[in-house]
């Protein structure tokens, strides 16, 4: 099995009963843009999607139970000097 490491997701596209996601990597930033490289795409049913959502839910609930998380409404992106 290959394992992919991304920064993020992009052109989410669903066709055909499928929807597909190009996984990206920021490669560099600069002047505040963020310079984004495709470096796979993955693509799931609709019930797969459902079921990858509920599975993230709980990961990402378990992690805020746990203390390693915090929730939080804003999530901060590239280009506010933030993250």
């Amino acid at each position: 099995m290959q394992t992919f490491y991304a920064d993020g997701v992009a052109n989410i596209t669903l066709i055909d009963g499928v929807i597909r996601l190009d996984l990206v990597n920021i490669t560099q930033v600069e002047k505040e843009k963020a310079n984004i490289r495709p470096i796979a795409s993955l693509a799931l049913s609709l019930p797969a999607l459902i079921r990858t959502h509920e599975q993230l839910t709980q990961a990402i609930n378990k992690m805020v139970e746990d203390g390693i998380l915090k929730k939080d409404d804003t999530i901060p992106s590239v280009t506010d000097g933030r993250g």
